[in-house]
């Protein structure tokens, strides 16, 4: 069997020159300094993944002020400081034939208070009372955040990012401001679709105007949150859509909230192929309203789906993200000919070693390494 040869076509999206269609989906790593600076860990990790072969790498959630930090040893891009730190990173991607852009975010509500010190935004008052500090975002809150996403894109591209992706989806601020779950809002900011994605063109504008035409901008969103009132796939389609008109030269389709629901972006238990992309239909219904190019994640482990994903025209890229915690070489495996499945169990292990300081990595994997060395241990012996 031969590998199919669309996902390997080289690519661009507004000038960035792609190698095949696989994209590393931006993924936590816990490898940052408590400060939010590039660690040789973090250097080590995207440099695997450039050789690994994927044609373009997305950091995990970076965040563009402190008081949107969401998770402990977390990227950030909210001061010049780390600009020196992170050119470092690109330099090491870039010598390694990788490409990187860099995910921009903002937790809001979800933030870590206990590790910032500060009061978590919420973009309207929360229904019930809650034991950190939080406050509504005010009109002079919106100014500032698009003066930090713009910032925060002024810095990635000084730092020599291929481009930058905003964080919109998995319940993250700006996916709070689409969602009528997180927004009653009764200002320009809330109602309508067209108000609830207001934030969103505005800040693209504004990074338009920072960083020009011809730097790409992503930006990922959630077709639909899965919870009792949550975005929808109409109001998804629609927000896509203006997100096109402010700009954006590609989107990444994912779904669900990171701590509420039963439908979250990274589900468990994909053993078969029909449980893959789980995200496909949306995808397949939004791209045939779009312009631009359409990204697809979510529970993506055999060649043969990804394949008919792009043959499709489901989707015009394959984003990954724990099958290449387990494998970072997946696809220059799959590019060689070994078209085995991804080894990944999706038992999301691999998250837990992060919030202890350890940094993201496959659990399973480590403990299959373990057995393996006993039961060799043990038959020498016996």
């Amino acid at each position: 069997m031969t590998t199919p040869s669309l996902l390997f076509t080289p690519t661009t999206i507004n000038g960035l020159s792609l190698k095949n269609r696989f994209i590393r989906a931006a993924t936590w790593e816990g490898l940052a300094t408590p400060e939010g600076a590039v660690t040789p860990q973090l250097i080590d990790r995207m440099v695997t993944l450039a050789q690994g072969g994927v044609g373009l790498i997305i950091t995990s959630h970076a965040y563009v002020s402190k008081e949107g930090q969401g998770t402990p040893w977390q990227l950030g891009i909210h001061e010049d400081s780390l600009v020196s730190g992170l050119k470092k990173l690109t330099a090491a991607v870039h010598e390694n034939g990788g490409k990187i852009i860099m995910q921009l975010a903002h937790a809001g509500q979800y933030a870590a208070t206990e590790l910032t010190g500060l009061s978590a935004l919420t973009v309207s008052p929360l229904s019930s009372p809650v034991e950190f500090s939080c406050k509504e975002i005010t009109k002079k809150d919106l100014t500032a955040l698009i003066i930090s996403y713009t910032l925060a894109a002024r810095r990635a591209k000084e730092a020599g990012f291929d481009g930058i992706q905003l964080h919109a989806a998995h319940g993250y601020l700006l996916s709070q401001f689409l969602s009528p779950a997180f927004n009653q809002r009764s200002d320009a900011y809330g109602g309508d679709i067209a108000n609830r994605a207001r934030i969103h063109g505005e800040i693209l504008q504004a990074i338009r105007e920072v960083v020009d035409r011809d730097y790409p901008i992503f930006i990922k969103m959630n077709c639909a949150d899965f919870i009792e009132n949550g975005l929808e796939a109409e109001d998804s389609q629609q927000a896509a859509k203006i997100f096109v008109e402010a700009g954006a030269d590609a989107i990444e389709i994912s779904g669900g909230i990171i701590r509420t629901g039963k439908l979250s972006p990274s589900r468990p238990g994909i053993t078969t192929q029909e449980k893959e992309a789980y995200f496909r239909e949306y995808a397949q219904r939004m791209k045939a309203e779009l312009t631009i190019p359409l990204i697809l994640v979510g529970g993506i482990k055999s060649l043969e789906v990804a394949s008919n994903i792009i043959s499709e025209e489901v989707a015009d890229y394959i984003s990954m993200s724990r099958a290449l915690i387990r494998e970072p070489n997946l696809v220059l495996r799959w590019q060689n000919g070994d078209l085995r499945p991804a080894q990944c169990q999706s038992d999301n292990l691999c998250f837990t070693p992060g919030f202890m300081g350890k940094g993201v990595y496959c659990v399973t994997k480590e403990l299959e390494k373990r057995k393996n060395c006993a039961f060799q241990l043990k038959s020498e012996y016996s």
